[in-house]
């Protein structure tokens, strides 16, 4: 299934991948074969499962990420055309010279997108997004950036990540592109984003009012909406140590409703977020092709309106109000 073209790429599937986990661990040993294997096996079960876009940023795995699938697309280059291809720059790591910072600076941002497509193996991203706010950025030098960009063919389409809706407005009274993409931390799990709403001018909500009006912003602007953390850090798959009463609740809930819809629980995690009007585009950010199969069975469930408040109460702990 893909998204209306006027609210995300044209022709890109309702669910990404997440490519964080490629490249091994977080440090500076190079890849390996294994890796290699690993990152290709999941490149081709997301295609095979009808996923056609792949999130990536610079810095994960400190660029492996990025070089691993760079050589996928140097084996099989026909792929580039079957494929999508979104990254993100921004984030600056702290090292012994430097304490771990943002920079949205032009010339950060084209350094950037200059090494991820050496990277990649590339000439274009499909998309790029703005992974964090840089509280030092200049609207009209981001904007500069990104015209120059477009101009010379190496960025199609441009977004942010973890932004609210005053700097979505702020950024795009300067831009001459629209900005298709906000990628938010959004899930069963992480449901913040619907209690800003909930609980508007209510006391309870005084500890959440933190994003309010941004999933409206983005779906009256038709800013499609990413989530990232779908799938609740697998916390309602299997039970943990550590789980809350309401965790467990979910959880149960959760393998309850798979049953009762002859499908997965990762299907039914997914299948909430897809509920929601605003159209959520949930990346997911696992590194196994069994539970990448299990979760795009999420497309395929209609979840009933009870069974999605079911979910949400028991995932919140408590009656609505």
């Amino acid at each position: 299934m893909t998204l209306p073209i006027n609210h995300t790429l044209p022709g890109a599937s309702r669910l990404v991948l997440g490519c964080m986990g490629l490249g091994g661990g977080w440090n500076t040993t190079p890849l390996t074969q294994q890796d290699e294997q690993q990152a290709f096996a999941l490149i081709e079960a997301a295609l095979d499962c009808g996923i056609n876009l792949f999130d990536h940023a610079d810095i994960y795995t400190f660029g492996k990420a990025e070089a691993v699938f760079g050589r996928y697309l140097q084996a099989f280059p026909a792929q580039r055309q079957q494929l999508l291809l979104q990254s993100k720059c921004g984030i600056k790591l702290g090292n012994a010279q430097q304490p771990g910072h943002y920079d949205l600076s032009k010339t950060a941002i084209l350094a950037a997108v200059e090494q991820s497509l050496e990277r990649l193996n590339t000439d274009y991203l499909d998309l790029l997004l703005l992974h964090r706010p840089d509280p030092l950025m200049e609207p009209d030098e981001i904007a500069a950036a990104f015209e120059q960009l477009q101009q010379q063919g190496k960025v199609r389409h441009f977004g942010v990540s973890n932004m609210g809706w005053p700097q979505l407005q702020l950024l795009q009274r300067s831009l001459t592109v629209p900005l298709v993409v906000n990628q938010l931390e959004m899930s069963l799990y992480r449901h913040h984003w619907l209690e800003e709403s909930l609980l508007t001018g209510m006391p309870e909500g005084a500890g959440c009012y933190f994003g309010y009006g941004t999933v409206e912003y983005c779906q009256r602007e038709q800013i499609q909406l990413q989530s990232w953390g779908s799938l609740a850090q697998g916390r309602y798959f299997s039970a943990r140590a550590d789980e809350t009463a309401a965790e467990q609740a979910t959880r149960q809930l959760v393998a309850k409703l798979a049953a009762e819809y002859q499908s997965t629980p990762e299907a039914i995690v997914l299948a909430w977020l897809l509920r929601h009007p605003v159209r959520i585009q949930p990346v997911l950010g696992t590194s196994q092709p069994a539970r990448l199969a299990a979760a795009v069975r999420a497309e395929q469930l209609d979840l009933s309106r009870i069974h999605w408040y079911q979910l949400y109460i028991a995932a919140r702990g408590g009656a609505l109000p």
